[in-house]
């Protein structure tokens, strides 16, 4: 198999793997992003309808800076963070595609999450049980568990 073609399958078995777990509704829509090489796009999705509720990318037309990078991102994040409140949309569930959650595509999600739009809510740390109630327990079965080695 030639290397794009395998490149292109690993990409669609990874969105898919991101996709089913993320559906947009008129309440809380999919941010979709895509990412070239020169630009950055991202819109609001209501996947029970079918329709696009908003979207913004770096790609304005004549004179626009170069839109590849994080500050065009950051920028792209914040407009259509703007144009969500605007339209009453508050929350969105973001889908990053086959793409990693860096550089250009987490500087989106975190400007449209510093503008308003919760899209990527940091992740909790887990509630820490008693130290003393904890310890006793976990100290025993490990000495029980070396002993019989």
């Amino acid at each position: 198999m030639d290397r794009q073609k395998a490149k292109r399958l690993r990409q669609l078995r990874r969105r898919r793997h991101v996709r089913k777990r993320i559906v947009g509704t008129p309440e809380r829509p999919r941010l979709s992003v895509f990412r070239s090489n020169k630009h950055i796009y991202a819109q609001l999705i209501d996947d029970l309808n079918g329709v696009t509720l908003a979207a913004a990318s770096s790609n304005t037309g004549k004179g626009a800076p170069y839109g590849g990078n994080i500050k065009a991102a950051i920028e792209v994040g914040r407009k259509l963070a703007e144009a969500a409140l605007a339209k009453g949309i508050t929350k969105a569930a973001f889908d990053r595609g086959h793409y990693r959650f860096h550089g250009r595509v987490k500087a989106l999600a975190l400007a449209a999450n510093a503008a308003g739009l919760k899209c990527s809510e940091p992740k909790k740390p887990p509630k820490e049980e008693p130290a003393a109630a904890a310890a006793p327990a976990a100290g025993g079965k490990k000495a029980k568990a070396k002993a019989g080695r």
